[in-house]
């Protein structure tokens, strides 16, 4: 807590911005935050006890500005588990973004298929997700200040901003899939026998970030709503190696259906 109040005071002395909606722009989706009306943005290097970004795509910044008429806080790439940090230390951005004011989480990402109905370049829309292969942020002594001992995850992903994504999927007539997201630790890609072992369990993509974020968003009590765009299909579904370049090609690829579907729910909260 007393690292995550003097990041929150060192911002705080760098704007007074009140953001009422966070974003998390995953790998090679970064290029959102250009859309934004930047009212300031700051270095995660620059901040104290912050974690910093060290993957390609990843610019490793805050955004704080306004988009569709609303105050917004993006981050321009995010850190994971496989870097070296804490689960607590990966969710530490989530919950100054909260304290910064954010009440709605929009995360996004860039997954692996699962689901053979898929193929790459589909957004999906994740209705749940199965965090059993990662530590929960949660472990430890409970942040009494933040959330409750024992959150309930019966409704991680807010049922209203799910409705309000198709909606607008529909309206824009966008291809939007919709899924349960599987986290692993990465940084390997799976094994074919662990995407097999992902699908007998209900997910229909898998990445290596998000689902963590979540938890604590909802142990923050934000409202919060999942993205992902569907890069490549996993392991063992082709016979194409994995590759973090394909990724980001085609994230960049899906970027105009990623942006309109983004800035629709944006305009909607």
């Amino acid at each position: 807590m007393e690292k995550l109040k003097t990041a929150l005071q060192y911002i705080k002395s760098k704007t007074d911005f009140v953001p009422s909606i966070a974003i998390v722009l995953g790998s090679g989706l970064g290029d959102f935050g250009n859309k934004i009306e930047t009212a300031c943005s700051i270095s995660y290097a620059d901040i104290p006890h912050f974690p910093t970004s060290t993957v390609p795509g990843h610019a490793g910044k805050f955004i704080l500005g306004t988009i569709s008429g609303k105050k917004v806080i993006a981050m321009q790439g995010r850190v994971h588990y496989y870097e070296g940090y804490t689960p607590e230390e990966v969710v530490l951005p989530i919950r100054l973004m909260h304290l910064l004011g954010a009440k709605t989480l929009i995360l996004t990402n860039a997954a692996g298929g699962v689901n053979l109905g898929f193929k790459p370049g589909n957004l999906m829309l994740i209705c749940d997700h199965i965090t059993s292969f990662v530590p929960s942020p949660l472990i430890g002594k409970n942040k009494d200040a933040l959330g409750t001992r024992f959150p309930d995850m019966s409704k991680v992903y807010a049922p209203e901003l799910c409705n309000t994504a198709r909606n607008i999927a529909k309206k824009q007539k966008l291809t939007l899939k919709e899924g349960v997201y599987l986290q692993f630790t990465g940084p390997a890609y799976e094994t074919p026998a662990e995407i097999r072992m992902a699908r007998t369990l209900g997910a229909d993509a898998v990445g290596m970030s998000t689902a963590i974020e979540a938890m604590a968003a909802r142990h923050c009590g934000m409202r919060v709503c999942g993205i992902s765009c569907i890069t490549n299909m996993a392991s063992g579904i082709t016979d194409v190696p994995l590759a973090h370049d394909e990724v980001k090609e085609t994230a960049a690829a899906a970027e105009k259906d990623f942006t309109a579907l983004l800035q629709g729910l944006i305009q909607e909260i």
